[in-house]
């Protein structure tokens, strides 16, 4: 059963209310008692270490949570440091609970430091963001281990001070209300099995846009401007603009003569003619399957025609696909607008699909439009892209064998939500995360055989980090259904040529 340690009585006692999935046990005051309470352990029971710390990071305020990433002891000669795995895990539930937390390394230290102004420059690796005196001989005790400390005192707020009475009250109540995240983190430890979805993860086209964006800063400097997100994927935005990228919403807001990439989902002409407008160098980053229904609609308006677009109204690539030709496109999102759809000449339509659809229901309203309109004209080859294909049929096996299903993608990329539908088709609980911090841990208590995939704009490091993360709450085999490998790539624009 997983152990919930608290060095104090009084830490004890606020905890006293811990549900039935921990016991709870006072190891003691100081690192000797800790070392002793360590040996006494099976060295395969979850260990987690909860109470009162101070702090050392400047940005640590009294009253605020901090996690520990790693745990140091106090010298070279001490045992550490130990890294928490499960971390990001725990700080997600806390935060959840509306808690201030950080995230960072603690050090133990042989006594209190009733000072702790200067410490910092005394420790070896002057950087841990809290102090305590029994994290390190307890994370050395072999088994999943965390570690939290609520603070009382800090450089501004010094432990000897007046007030330290009040903050310490203060962050008892805090402490108390971890109890239900320490909780969850004791209820989803255990052993369990971890399949990935092959392929899973960036496209060739996503790729190619990323790479069209690294290219041009290396190329003209920052600032270059992206109209839009590049690729839909907080993790890969917030990359590139630490780099010096700069996304804008309008062509407008670029300046005059700057240079301007358009994102992996195309854009309109209309949008095309506004750069051109304002004299700006354009780097076309547009996905090549995009550019195809692009020329598509474009083939089907001089026919003519009425064109279904299979898709979702207010994407990106919708919008921009729509805009080739607005007189002629009607938009289709839905079994519903299919059977009710009427066109100028029923004798004179043909259909496109976004390309990052739900194949199985593009097919539903694509039938539907065929039984409707004989006549209708089809694209010479699927529109729905190759990777998203793949990470459907992949998620959908991974589904059928495992008892959660994990995407990473965030929650504005179609193809990523499109994978947490097909898995949940299959009768499977499915969620969308943007990286480790949205895991919940209620999803993990009682789950054993788990599958992970990730969005076709996905970074692939943050399934890694996953991965990593959940080998914190217990024994892990991992293992990788590939249903194809994919072998496509797709040259820069030729602007960069």
């Amino acid at each position: 059963m997983p152990l919930l340690c608290t060095p104090l009585r009084v830490e004890q006692a606020v905890l006293r209310g811990a549900g039935r999935s921990t016991r709870l046990v006072r190891s003691g005051m100081g690192p000797r008692r800790a070392a002793t309470a360590a040996a006494r352990l099976s060295g395969n029971d979850p260990v987690l270490l909860a109470g009162l710390g101070g702090a050392l990071a400047p940005h640590v305020r009294p009253g605020d949570v901090v996690v520990a990433s790693e745990v140091r002891g106090w010298d070279s000669a001490s045992s550490g440091p130990v890294a928490v795995p499960s971390a990001p895990l725990l700080a997600g539930a806390l935060r959840r609970l509306g808690l201030t937390v950080h995230l960072g390394p603690i050090q133990s230290l042989p006594r209190i430091a009733w000072r702790s102004t200067g410490l910092g420059r005394a420790l070896e690796r002057p950087d841990p963001l809290a102090v305590d005196m029994e994290s390190a001989q307890l994370a050395a005790a072999g088994g999943p281990f965390a570690a939290l400390r609520v603070i009382v005192d800090t450089p501004a707020h010094p432990l000897w001070r007046l007030g330290t009475l009040r903050r310490g009250v203060s962050a008892l109540r805090t402490l108390r209300a971890c109890q239900p995240a320490l909780e969850d983190w004791a209820a989803a430890t255990g052993s369990r099995e971890v399949l990935l979805a092959a392929p899973r993860s960036f496209c060739a086209g996503v790729a190619r846009a990323i790479d069209t964006v690294h290219d041009a800063l290396r190329r003209y400097g920052a600032p270059v401007y992206v109209r839009r997100q590049i690729v839909h994927n907080a993790h890969v935005v917030g990359e590139l603009s630490a780099l010096g990228a700069v996304f804008v919403d309008e062509v407008d807001q670029v300046p005059a003569g700057g240079v301007l990439v358009f994102s992996a989902h195309g854009v309109s002409p209309t949008v095309r003619g506004d750069a051109m407008a304002r004299e700006l160098t354009v780097i076309d980053a547009t996905c090549p399957l995009v550019t195809k229904v692009h020329n598509e609609i474009r083939r089907y308006a001089r026919r003519d025609n009425t064109v279904f677009l299979i898709g979702h109204p207010d994407h990106e690539e919708v919008q921009g696909s729509r805009g080739e030709a607005p007189e002629n496109v009607i938009v289709v999102p839905d079994a519903h607008t299919a059977h009710h759809v009427q066109p100028r000449d029923s004798s004179r339509v043909a259909y496109t699909m976004q390309t990052t659809l739900a194949v199985d229901e593009a097919q539903e309203i694509a039938a539907i439009l065929r039984d409707r309109f004989p006549a209708l004209s089809a694209p010479r080859t699927d529109d729905i892209c190759y990777a998203t294909t793949n990470r459907q049929h992949a998620v959908r096996e991974i589904a059928r064998q495992v008892d959660l299903v994990l995407v990473v993608g965030s929650p504005n990329s179609s193809n990523s939500v499109r994978l947490v539908e097909v898995a949940q088709r299959e009768g499977v609980p499915a969620h969308l995360i943007d990286d480790v911090s949205n895991i919940d841990l209620r999803w993990l208590a009682g789950t054993r055989r788990l599958g992970i995939t990730a969005g076709a704009s996905a970074p692939p490091h943050l399934v890694d980090q996953i991965v990593h993360c959940l080998g914190g709450l217990g024994p892990l085999s991992t293992d990788e259904l590939r249903l194809v490998d994919e072998d496509v790539t797709f040259a820069l624009p030729r602007e960069m040529n």
